[in-house]
């Protein structure tokens, strides 16, 4: 656990990485959630087969965050 741990706690740019993880999975989410809407308005034509990845990119972000995150307190 202490190997990720330190991936974990990885200063980039002064944020760690954890930080960034849950930033882009929050994007994604919203992301995710946007192309749907934004075709079912009718407003912009995108295929179900981006949805379906946006989620699974968002899915495994979400996975990594949550790994590193309960790794800090085990």
């Amino acid at each position: 656990m202490e190997f990720l741990r330190n991936i974990a706690y990885t200063m980039i740019g002064g944020f760690p990485v954890i930080g960034y993880l849950g930033i882009l999975g929050y994007l994604l989410m919203i992301a995710t959630a946007l192309v749907m809407i934004l075709t079912r308005r009718k407003i912009v034509k995108i295929k179900p087969k981006v949805h379906f990845r946006l989620a699974y990119i968002t899915i495994i972000t979400a996975t990594i965050h949550a790994i590193l995150a309960i790794s800090v307190y085990l």
